[in-house]
């Protein structure tokens, strides 16, 4: 059976096509101002790189902000339930997710079934997302990829104190006018989201083998200082980008059968 997962983020749009288990293509792109045009551009192009038409996918799955206005009949699923079909997939031992988008962030537990015990959601600053990490990286005048190598460098630790998104953009030109190291900075930064996260873990005791998943996944520097402040490995997918959408053709998948 051929199903295709959507997860339509406001920063970025992921597709997945699966073929039973296995995954056939996925594709990444930015969302933009179009959630419904990203999600068509990015479901030809997984199409093409699957070699299948759209008449072959059985069922449609699609999670994120963005799932109603996707513009295809699919099945919808939370975010929370799409990352924990996702992320069991990845690691069918684990038993929890930490997904940071670019809006927002959330902690899950879940059991070995895949029964959801507690979640955590974040306010709605956008402090400790994806958003907000960009504003940092535009106001440091680094690319987004290159912050978790150079926070890594950093030879002192920085406290970026304030919670919100546009005050923290403050506090970090005003380090920048002070001459601070970046490095320094991308630490204080790094250090600054993980302590929001760990706080939403906190909330709902979640411990043992989590998954972390979203394309923040990607950042070293923000992994290592989740793993310093919760003691603990997150586990990190080879694909963490496309949990999301995966767990969404899983979803599709189980309501087709």
């Amino acid at each position: 059976m051929l199903t295709a997962g959507i997860d339509a983020g406001s920063l970025s749009t992921k597709v997945v096509i699966l073929n039973q288990d296995k995954i056939m293509a996925y594709e990444v792109l930015s969302t933009g101002i179009d959630i419904g045009a990203a999600a068509k551009r990015a479901m030809d192009n997984v199409l093409e790189k699957a070699g299948i038409s759209l008449q072959d996918v059985e069922s449609i799955g699609s999670t994120g902000v963005g799932k109603k206005k996707v513009p295809y009949k699919s099945v919808q699923g939370t975010e929370v339930v799409c990352d924990t079909k996702g992320a069991l997939y990845f690691y069918p031992k684990s038993n929890g997710a930490i997904d940071i988008g670019g809006e927002n962030c959330r902690a899950i537990k879940f059991d070995a079934e895949g029964n959801i015990v507690d979640f955590a959601l974040n306010d709605k600053c956008a402090s400790g997302t994806g958003i907000f990490l960009d504003a940092m990286a535009k106001a440091l005048r680094v690319k987004p990829e290159e912050m978790g190598k150079l926070s890594l460098q950093s030879t002192e630790d920085i406290e970026v104190t304030s919670m919100c998104s546009v005050f923290a953009e403050s506090e970090v030109v005003s380090m920048i006018h002070r001459k601070v190291p970046k490095n320094n900075i991308l630490r204080g930064i790094h250090k600054s989201i993980a302590s929001r996260v760990v706080g939403l873990a906190n909330r709902i005791l979640l411990e043992g083998n989590v998954v972390i998943i979203g394309g923040i996944a990607k950042n070293i520097g923000l992994v290592t200082t989740l793993n310093e402040l919760m003691n603990s490995e997150l586990i990190v997918p080879e694909k963490p980008e496309v949990v999301g959408a995966l767990g969404a053709a899983l979803l599709a998948r189980e309501r087709k059968e």
